[in-house]
């Protein structure tokens, strides 16, 4: 049979294919305690259909939900805004003067606690949304009740990013659409399988959303049409995006690191401890690569190092040594060690000076509770 000719390629489209429009709502008031944000809303957007997601930014849901400071006639702002900085921060992560990074009683980590003194009246503060995401779930429940559609809900606000100059959106509270879109597992196109992919959706929507609300215009609402992605059930909000235990490479900030010196009261085996300890000794050493330590142990992996010196017990080797210990005290804890340094009762006696326990955060209940396999903790 003869070959059939080629075919001409198509002509290309005369409109670009569909895809996601973001639309802004104009027309909302400025919000105040007790308001109703749902039918504003619907008011203002009643062209609201099936399928379209809904970003607030979490101003609009504090002001109204009242997670406000109120802040008396001559109070100084910025000594106000520091005090609630602290009250709705369970740990610093970082500080340089005024300014603080630090984890919320919700589990985000930013800057200030997201306590904002902008777009609001100078006699009050607001805080970021009790629970973002029960107040996602309640707009998206009124706005079905209101207008008859079932949206998504987005609750925005601005962080900074980490390494990274500039602000962008961020979710902090969901309803109706899953956080994280998982594609673990997942074949692309050249036959990889992708190990550790996992979309922050709600976190590009909220970004995207904010092109139109901007910070100036006063818009605190967007509407994003034409995604389609089924809700989940459960749905469990913005929980999925707290990233906590194995998976945090950072879950230290530079002030933790410091205060790790303090000793464990109780630490559980964990494997690699004689390997740890050295790599952590020639980093404390390199300041003083004159000063020799020996380390040894004695049954292997059972978490106890004894520390020697070569040198004759004197101020200037216990000044060095206590140099070297805390260096290498901190480098364990930053690489998630629990530690005990337990200084020998008569220095001088022998080149022993210390010994060092090492290992794993063992939990604080009873003993045989936590540790190795066999249920100790040193």
């Amino acid at each position: 049979m003869p070959e059939e000719p080629p075919q001409p390629p198509a002509e290309p489209p005369a409109e670009p294919p569909a895809g996601l429009s973001i639309h802004p709502v104009p027309g909302l008031p400025e919000f105040v305690p007790g308001d109703d944000l749902a039918a504003a809303i619907a008011a203002a957007a009643p062209w609201l259909a099936d399928g379209d997601v809904v970003v607030v930014t979490s101003k609009a849901v504090s002001k109204v939900e009242g997670n406000l400071v109120r802040l008396e006639p001559g109070t100084d702002r910025e000594e106000a805004r520091q005090r609630a900085v602290a009250a709705e921060t369970v740990r610093v992560v970082a500080r340089r003067g005024p300014l603080s990074i630090v984890e919320t009683r919700h589990g985000w980590v930013v800057a200030a606690a997201g306590i904002d003194a902008s777009n609001v009246a100078a006699d009050a503060l607001v805080l970021l949304p009790v629970d973002a995401d029960a107040s996602a779930r309640r707009l998206r429940s009124r706005l079905a009740g209101l207008l008859g559609v079932s949206v998504a809900v987005v609750v925005s606000d601005t962080f900074g990013r980490t390494w990274r100059d500039g602000l962008t959106d961020v979710a902090i509270g969901s309803a109706g659409l899953p956080a994280l879109l998982d594609l673990r597992g997942a074949v692309d196109a050249h036959g990889n399988r992708l190990e550790t992919t996992q979309i922050a959706l709600v976190d590009e929507l909220a970004a995207a959303a904010d092109l139109v609300k901007g910070k100036l215009a006063g818009v605190p609402v967007a509407v994003v049409r034409g995604l389609a992605v089924p809700a989940p059930s459960p749905d469990p909000g913005t929980r999925p995006l707290v990233r906590v235990g194995p998976g945090d490479l950072f879950p230290l900030g530079s002030r933790d690191v410091v205060a790790g010196r303090a000793p464990a009261t109780r630490i559980g085996f964990r494997d690699g401890d004689q390997a740890a300890v050295a790599a952590a000794f020639r980093v404390a050493a390199a300041a003083l690569p004159e000063f020799p330590v020996v380390l040894s142990w004695g049954q292997d992996d059972d978490g106890v190092i004894d520390v020697h010196l070569t040198d004759a017990t004197g101020l200037t080797t216990a000044l060095n040594v206590g140099a070297v210990v805390g260096v290498a005290l901190v480098h364990l804890r930053a690489e998630g060690w629990a530690t005990r340094w337990e200084p020998v009762s008569s220095p001088g006696a022998s080149s022993l000076v210390g010994r060092l326990r090492v290992g794993a955060e063992a939990d604080p209940g009873p003993a045989g509770a936590a540790g190795s396999p066999a249920g100790h903790a040193r």
